[in-house]
């Protein structure tokens, strides 16, 4: 890493709407772009994320008290995270916290190896060409029509693997609609369902004793993250497997999850986990302990980071909503999309270029 020492800290916001909507209440996505400038004027960029909740919280504690501790300490991620993780402790371990950690972790890892002339999946050593990428929707609110819809759209890009939300109240809704999805995708095609915490542990054993009719590759966040115990007694009670990870944000989470039998996948998000410098610890973790790990979203960096790793993944890309798909970037952004696959741009760095367009008023 550099021995560059950190001269300023600078934030801006960026609101952008979503083309699909996630929801009534989930109409755009705020991403907090973090810059850190070095004594001799080298610059990185990176940035935080939250689809909904938490930007202007994000933002403040970038713009005080990391940027307070930060300037004229050395930028050098790997040797500031876990100081500033023990600074900022008491504002909580996780949650805003990391995901403000994350902007300065990645605005770092981009200094460093733009200044090595590599693209961050070079810099850090790749070690494959191509991930394959699975279809995913946020689509719990869909009509079933809109639903088959996207079904087809997936069929027709070619992917082996598609996602898609279940957690309906109506009785035999979420049977009915997954059912509509497994005969539009075929049975060859692997379906991930994702219930984003919303059952009970009664409800998830009644509901999944419904769904595994349809062969669900796994079932994600049944249950509140939180609750490890209660999704390691429903893994004892259903066949199909379980995936966590999106909400737990620092590796003793993951490591509490996985011993304690929770999961079967975790699924890191490399800002909500603060980084990549955590990232890549929580990826060893997972392979140390044989467990399977797909990133979630973003595959912008996700995928560079796939690309890296010891053991192949796959990577989730959400229907139009790509960093550069919403305009948020001036280019089409560090990766490319092939169908069912994803490779490198070859961009120095992070390769993320914030545009102008949706950037916040003060």
């Amino acid at each position: 890493m550099t021995d560059a020492v950190i001269a300023d800290l600078r934030v801006r916001r960026h609101r952008a709407p979503l083309t699909r909507p996630w929801g009534e209440s989930v109409r755009s996505i705020d991403v907090v772009e973090v810059s850190v400038e070095t004594r001799d004027g080298r610059t990185g960029t990176g940035f935080s994320w939250t689809p909904s909740i938490g930007s202007a919280a994000v933002a403040a504690l970038l713009e005080n008290d990391i940027r307070e501790w930060v300037i004229g300490r050395p930028a050098d991620a790997r040797t500031l995270w876990p100081l500033l993780w023990a600074h900022l402790h008491e504002a909580g371990s996780g949650g805003i916290t990391t995901i403000a950690m994350a902007g300065l972790d990645l605005a770092l890892w981009d200094l460093d190896s733009r200044e090595h002339g590599a693209s961050l999946s070079e810099y850090l050593g790749a070690e494959r060409s191509r991930v394959t990428v699975y279809g995913s929707g946020v689509n719990l609110h869909y009509s079933l029509d809109e639903l088959r819809a996207q079904a087809g759209r997936w069929v027709a890009s070619g992917y082996a693997a598609v996602k898609m939300k279940v957690g309906r109240p109506g009785r035999g809704e979420d049977a009915a609609r997954v059912a509509a999805v497994r005969e539009i995708v075929g049975d060859d095609v692997a379906l991930m369902l994702d219930a984003n915490q919303r059952w009970t542990l009664d409800q998830a054993v009644d509901a999944m004793a419904e769904l595994e009719q349809f062969n669900p590759a796994w079932i994600e966040e049944p249950l509140r993250a939180d609750d490890l115990a209660s999704h390691a007694r429903l893994r004892s009670s259903i066949r199909t497997p379980i995936a966590l990870g999106e909400n737990l944000h620092t590796i003793y989470r993951f490591r509490e999850a996985i011993e304690a039998g929770a999961c079967d996948i975790v699924q890191p998000n490399v800002v909500r986990v603060g980084g990549i410098t955590p990232f890549l610890d929580i990826a060893a973790l997972a392979d140390e302990h044989g467990v399977t790990l797909r990133p979630h979203l973003l595959p912008e960096l996700s995928g560079q980071l796939a690309l890296a790793l010891p053991t192949a993944t796959e990577v989730e890309r959400v229907e139009g909503a790509g960093l550069a798909e919403l305009g948020l970037l001036t280019d089409d952004g560090p990766v490319a999309f092939d169908r069912a696959s994803l490779t490198s741009a070859g961009l120095p760095g992070l390769g993320v270029h914030f545009s102008e367009r949706f950037v916040l008023a003060d």
